[in-house]
This record gives structure tokens, C-alpha cells and sequence, in this order.
């Protein structure tokens, strides 16, 4: 079961190509250990953010109840005090946070006549390469240490393959240029404690207030970095369509997660035809247990499983929760 296999998971993010059903396959887990009685928080850092359409509730940039015991009570429901909070990450708005927390510590700690050049080149900064995507990833910090603190389990719903594979990218790599940023700093501080004649003042305070700063970001990309990359606390589960081309991305993305030491705890082909419903599904069904041969050959070790293709939308709790019953055996 898909369900057993995270049970011991704190984080977990499901990825995989755009239109797989990433988001169904998401929202389906988090309920599924909801009503086992977790508490869980499903945040989506995908920018076409589809939480609010499937749950028929709002959703914004702060936890929101999506379902709770009440809900979960009726069908296949325990009715235990699991619940799911939804959150989706706004990235206009991570944007502005990021850049407005920065320029209160550019005012803070640069002298007033550096104020405005400061200003402009936050201004070009706003839509310079990496900005979106290292605020994002202080969000993504967040809800994992928000996560650990006041829930059981965090499903991440991810964006698409290239733009995910970026973000875990990014805590090894930003953590290892915050540490030569300190390194750097505690080179300019000795040099200028040996002008000053080992003085205090003013500008030795800022400088102590620029390296808690830089401190306390390396130490939250390092915390980050060492909980995805701990396989008892978090796993990656790739959703995908038997297809040629989801298969051959998910390949590539299970290649570059080994790479990342990111665990990836299990394939998802979602949205299988039946084999009993006519010719044509018989044919599709027919190639696409061929695709996933192949997919066998190449992942052997990663447990896979099935999931049929469903009828009806599949919005509201009660239509994932019939989507979470799903999640079942693994095919060999």
C-alpha cells in the first residue's frame, strides 16, 4: 500500500510531468492518512495552483482547513481527529515578502546615503534569474519546519519535473554560497578590526547583525537540504501517465533525484485503462503495460503501483477519498 509506504514519512512530495495528475494523487495521500488520524498539511508550490478547484474550497497562501473529523466520518472515513490544512504558495507574493524583508535589513544595516542605490537594485532584482525561485524556497523551509512542529505529515504538490528538480537543487548549492559569503565576512571583519585598532561602534555591530543573518539562512538551507535528503523522514513519490513521454521523463527524473540523494519512495501510473471495456481501452491497455515494462527495467527497486482511471470529476472530498482507497497493492 502507498499508504503503509509513508506512514513513517514526516514530508513527502509528489512530482512528476505537468498533466499527470500530480495534484488528484497529492490530495488523495494526504487524505488517505487524514483518515488514519494525521494531521496534514498539503501545500502546493506549483504556480497553476489546483488545490481550491479540487477541494471545492478556497485555498490561499495561509493553512486552511480542507477537510476535518467531520468530514471524514462519513464513507470509508474513521472518524478519527486526522484533518488536512491546504496552503498554496503564492509566488507573487513570496516575491514581495522576500524582497521587503530584505530591504528592511539593507535600511537596517547600510548607511543612509546607500539607501536608495539599495532600493534600485532591489527593484532590478525583482525579475532577475533565481529571485522566484529562492523565495519559494524559503516558503518551502517554512512549511517544512511549520510542518514538523505542529503537524504528523507535509505533502508537498509540486510543480513540474524541471522546475521541482531546481528547487531541491537549491539548499546544497545556496547553502555552500551562504558559507563563502561567512567566510568572506569573517575575512573583511578581521581586516577591518586590525584598521580599527580592534574598536567596537556602530559598523561592528552591523557586521555582527549581517552574520547572524547569514548564520540563520545557511542554517535553515542546511536543516532543509538534511531533511530531504533523510530517507525515514521524507520521500518523493513520481506520478506519471503509462505513456512514451512520461515514462522517458520519469526516468530522467528518477536519475536525478538518486543524484540529489533524495529518496524516491514510489511510481505512481495513474489513470490506467481498463483491459475489459472495449477494443480500443483493451489496445491502450495492452501498450501501456508495455510502456511500464520498460519503466520496470530501468527502475527495478521502486515499488509501483496502479491506479485505474476513474469515472466522474474528480472534485470534493468524498471523490478523492474514493481516489485514496485506490492507493493500494503494487504491481511486481
Amino acid at each position: 500500500m502507498l499508504l503503509d509506504l509513508i506512514t513513517s514519512r514526516r514530508v513527502v512530495f509528489v512530482g512528476g510531468k505537468g498533466g499527470v495528475g500530480k495534484t488528484s494523487i497529492a490530495a488523495a495521500l494526504a487524505l488517505g492518512r487524514a483518515r488514519a488520524g494525521a494531521r496534514v498539511l498539503l501545500v502546493s508550490t506549483d504556480p497553476a495552483h489546483n488545490l481550491g478547484h479540487l477541494w471545492d474550497r478556497p485555498v490561499g497562501d495561509e493553512p486552511r482547513r480542507l477537510a476535518d473529523p467531520w468530514d471524514l466520518a462519513s464513507g470509508a472515513g474513521t472518524g478519527t481527529a486526522g484533518y488536512v490544512d491546504g496552503l498554496e504558495i503564492d509566488p507573487e507574493r513570496t516575491v514581495e515578502q522576500h524582497l521587503a524583508a530584505v530591504a528592511g535589513t539593507m535600511r537596517r544595516l547600510l548607511p543612509e546615503r546607500m539607501h536608495a542605490p539599495a532600493a534600485r537594485h532591489l527593484e532590478l532584482a525583482r525579475q532577475a534569474p533565481g529571485t522566484h525561485e529562492s523565495a519559494v524556497l524559503e516558503r518551502i523551509a517554512e512549511a517544512v519546519e511549520f510542518g514538523e512542529e505542529a503537524y504528523d505529515l507535509t505533502v508537498f504538490d509540486t510543480a513540474p519535473s524541471g522546475h521541482t528538480l531546481r528547487l531541491l537543487a537549491l539548499p546544497e548549492q545556496l547553502t555552500s554560497w551562504t558559507e563563502a559569503l561567512l567566510a568572506n565576512r569573517d575575512r573583511s571583519e578581521r581586516f577591518s578590526a586590525a584598521l580599527r585598532g580592534l574598536g567596537g561602534g556602530e559598523e561592528t555591530d552591523r557586521d555582527a547583525e549581517l552574520r547572524r543573518i547569514l548564520v540563520r539562512r545557511r542554517n535553515r538551507f542546511s536543516r532543509l537540504r538534511d531533511v530531504v535528503t533523510d530517507p525515514a523522514r521524507t520521500g518523493f513519490v513520481i506520478v506519471l501517465t503509462a505513456e512514451l513521454l512520461p515514462i522517458a521523463e520519469t526516468m530522467e527524473v528518477y536519475e536525478k533525484l538518486t543524484g540529489l540523494d533524495v529518496d524516491v519512495a514510489a511510481l505512481v501510473a495513474n489513470r490506467r485503462s481498463p483491459a475489459d471495456a472495449g477494443e480500443l481501452l483493451a489496445q491502450r491497455r495492452k501498450q501501456e503495460d508495455e510502456h511500464l515494462v520498460r519503466l520496470r527495467e530501468q527502475v527495478p527497486d521502486v515499488p509501483l503501483l496502479d491506479v485505474p482511471l476513474l469515472p466522474g470529476d474528480l472534485v470534493g472530498a468524498e471523490a478523492l477519498a474514493v481516489l485514496a482507497d485506490r492507493l493500494g497493492p503494487f504491481s511486481s
